[in-house]
């Protein structure tokens, strides 16, 4: 088993550098931002909410919520340089009153008890080594009556073949997501009841397809520009091949998930 310190480390390290930019475009989550409006409509977005943005990454949720929904939004990455782009981002924006940016784990949030009364976590959930205590940070910081709301990869319950478990493939957000029920358990071991869950596989589909057309356009006229970023591409593609064959075959999957706080 992968140390769960590793795991971080090479996923904070991964989600950084330029190469993700050039692979996954501007959206690193199946979806894009047509699933995180989504997300923030059945969450229950309204003027004036407090929400938390866990594994905010590059800020590009917490600043499309911050100006769509009239809300202030606190966002927590793991990724030191991550979190100073999303804070520049911000600023060019002009949204540094409405968005904060806080370097910290997701298991222990660096956020106050009881202080929100939305928090949203996209495609990250999955990637976390110990999810009861990410679940139950969840729990901690918002209101009662608050709401989660988190998109993520699933799996059946039987789980992934041997090539869809390694360190890169958890860096991928693919080698430790749950099927659906287990993660409405975490959820509810952490006091959360979950009122609506949604299936999104086409979203993850179509991102696999996205990925593998623009290694293929990159590899023609960019090839330069892979190499100075590290991207392995035939890693790359052997990945997209497998997950295409998972979602095929109905092994993996993607879904929205709504639990709220009594």
């Amino acid at each position: 088993m992968t140390a769960p310190e590793e795991i971080k480390s090479c996923c904070t390290a991964a989600y950084g550098q330029d190469a993700v930019a050039l692979v996954l475009g501007e959206s690193y989550h199946p979806g894009g931002l047509a699933l995180t409006r989504r997300l923030a409509d059945v969450v229950g977005l309204r003027s004036g909410n407090r929400v938390a943005d866990i594994a905010s990454g590059l800020g590009t949720t917490a600043c499309t919520l911050a100006s769509e929904y009239d809300v202030t939004v606190d966002g927590v990455d793991l990724g030191e340089s991550t979190v100073e782009r999303a804070r520049t981002a911000a600023e060019i924006a002009g949204l540094s009153g409405k968005v904060r940016f806080h370097l910290g784990d997701a298991e222990r949030l660096p956020l106050p008890d009881n202080m929100f009364g939305a928090l949203v976590c996209e495609c990250a959930f999955c990637t976390f080594p110990d999810k009861a205590a990410a679940a139950a940070e969840f729990a901690r910081v918002l209101r009662s009556g608050g709401r989660v709301g988190f998109t993520d990869v699933t799996v059946v319950e039987t789980g992934l073949p041997d090539e869809l478990t390694t360190l890169g493939a958890w860096v991928a957000c693919i080698a430790d997501a749950r099927s659906v029920r287990t993660y409405i358990e975490i959820l509810a071991g952490a006091g959360l009841r979950t009122v609506r869950t949604e299936t999104h596989d086409d979203a993850l589909a179509r991102m696999i397809d996205q990925i593998e057309a623009r290694v293929g356009v990159l590899r023609m006229t960019a090839a330069d520009r892979l190499t100075e970023a590290g991207v392995d591409t035939d890693a790359v593609l052997r990945y997209t091949a497998l997950a295409r064959l998972a979602v095929t075959d109905g092994l993996l999957g993607y879904a929205l998930f709504i639990a709220e706080k009594p």
